[in-house]
């Protein structure tokens, strides 16, 4: 019988070929300052992402949730050039599972449709299935934010329903949301269509 291995206390580093995912750090406040300015994601009114000014509130909200043991916060990182270009997040966790979603993501504009978040997806998904044995990943996006919606469907999961009058936000409106899902059974084909994107597709590009 597999032992499932626990949910670490605090994120580990992933590497990829284009891509560095690291544990986020109050160390990295300026880069991301000057990140989620190119393209000023924030003006997306359906998203969720943190203005230069209100990003260290941002950060230090991510390692509290990570304290409490519920968030594994990651910065992304852009390779070759180590410039860091996203926040990105194990969110949601349920060790009983175990089970997890990937979510609180957001990049710079200019490596938006780069291989940047599908090798970022690769390395979560690989972490979670491979080394934490979940049962499935979760990925959420609020039901009008169509770039992200076909975005998770690249990737390979499937829609498992949307939660109607899920949340208030910030503006007062509703947000309904979708929830998406890989599971462990689906895994080794979408790994094989990630790689593929990865390999083939990308260095097309």
């Amino acid at each position: 019988m597999t032992t499932k291995r626990a949910f670490p206390e605090a994120p580990v580093t992933l590497t990829g070929q284009h891509v560095q995912l690291v544990p986020l750090s109050l160390s990295h406040l300026e880069a991301l300052q000057l990140a989620v300015q190119d393209g000023e994601p924030w003006k997306v009114w359906c998203t969720s992402v943190p203005r230069p000014e209100a990003m260290q509130a941002d950060i230090e909200r991510r390692l509290d949730l990570q304290k409490r043991g519920t968030m594994l916060p990651y910065t992304v990182v852009s390779l070759p050039e180590n410039r860091i270009v996203g926040m990105t997040t194990f969110m949601n966790i349920d060790r009983a599972g175990p089970r997890v979603e990937i979510g609180s993501t957001w990049y710079a504009a200019s490596v938006q449709r780069t291989a940047v978040n599908t090798e970022a997806k690769k390395l979560l998904l690989s972490y979670a299935f491979d080394v934490l044995d979940c049962l499935a990943v979760e990925f959420r996006t609020h039901v009008l934010n169509q770039r992200s919606r076909r975005a998770i469907e690249r990737l390979g999961a499937k829609l498992d329903g949307v939660l109607r009058c899920h949340q208030r936000l910030a503006d007062g409106s509703l947000r309904d949301t979708c929830v998406y899902s890989v599971t462990a059974a689906e895994w080794p084909a979408v790994r094989n269509h990630l790689h593929w994107c990865l390999t083939e597709k990308y260095q097309r590009a």
